[in-house]
């Protein structure tokens, strides 16, 4: 009795300052984590879609990491309000879509998690979303400034969201997302010896990508070739350009094929990387002449080379 008169308290809370709310949610990052995880497993639950086993298990608390760290970059915006009940309304309002990824029993397996869990992750994380090129595609950090034409400064942003992710992001996000040795094993081994591997990958790339997209802005929408080329030929859009191809592949194939060698018109192949890019590690790349801007000037050929 005394447990829960202190947790409804505690969930009807006020904070009115952005400092209030802070401090709150790192009192209580434990409990907000089991709220959320609770939320999910009785969604999965109701819905018939939850089995007494390791992979749902994993599921659950993987989407409640997931809401708590949106709920951690908006509530900030929702001051003043209590926060316990902020986090049920939001992962409420998810849930009330027709239909919502976790239906998808593709996630459950290794793949479908180390996916869905990087793509959620770069939603909230630049590093995450920059690291998104080479887990997907294999790009190296010069590739990434290649492909999306950046400046100077915008070049300089890249290199360090790579070696910040290999430092200590790829690590925590694989514990968040409960992805073990083992699983990583799995999922390697499958890429080796599996005919449809890539196939496979790229359906379920396609399902999450269009799901996250949901989560963009408004002004971030698919543009045709033409489209993408007066973005690049003046230069402007570096963050819609990062946040955009990072999430549509579809697009992403447009603008490689803008912007690559014109002797060369094969699109970006699916080549999924479990682990991140180890330093020193440089892979071939050839871009089309596009004028002055960083990246876009004369084609460049760069090699492989061993860390």
């Amino acid at each position: 009795m005394g447990e829960s008169r202190e947790a409804s308290e505690t969930a009807g809370t006020v904070v009115t300052t952005v400092e209030d709310f802070d401090r709150l949610t790192a009192d209580a990052l434990p409990n907000l984590l089991d709220r959320a995880t609770t939320h999910t497993r009785r969604f999965l639950r109701e819905t018939g879609q939850w089995a007494d086993d390791i992979s749902h298990e994993k599921l659950a608390l993987r989407w409640g990491y997931e809401f708590l760290e949106r709920f951690l970059v908006c509530g900030r915006a929702e001051v003043p309000c209590r926060p316990f009940l902020l986090l049920d309304s939001l992962i409420a309002k998810y849930f009330s879509q027709a239909e919502p990824l976790c239906y998808h029993q593709g996630l459950l397996s290794p793949l479908g998690r180390f996916l869905d869990g990087l793509t959620s992750r770069a939603v909230v994380s630049r590093d995450a979303l920059m690291a998104l090129f080479y887990h997907l595609y294999g790009f190296g950090q010069g590739q990434v400034v290649k492909v999306l034409g950046l400046g100077a400064a915008e070049s300089q942003r890249v290199y360090k969201n790579f070696e910040r992710w290999r430092r200590t992001g790829w690590e925590r996000a694989m514990t968040e997302i409960g992805i073990t040795d083992e699983d990583l094993q799995e999922i390697e081994d499958q890429k080796h010896r599996g005919k449809n591997f890539d196939a496979e990958t790229e359906r379920l790339i396609r399902t999450i990508q269009s799901h996250y997209r949901k989560s963009e802005p408004q002004h971030f929408p698919c543009l045709s070739r033409q489209q993408w080329t007066d973005l690049f030929d003046q230069g402007y859009g570096y963050d819609y350009r990062a946040w955009h191809l990072a999430l549509c592949r579809d697009c992403l194939v447009e603008v490689y094929l803008l912007r690559q060698d014109r002797t060369d018109d094969r699109p970006p192949a699916i080549d999924l990387q479990v682990r991140p890019l180890l330093k020193g590690k440089v892979v071939s790349f050839v871009l089309k002449h596009r004028g002055e801007a960083n990246g876009s000037g004369r084609a460049q050929r760069v090699s492989a080379w061993p860390p």
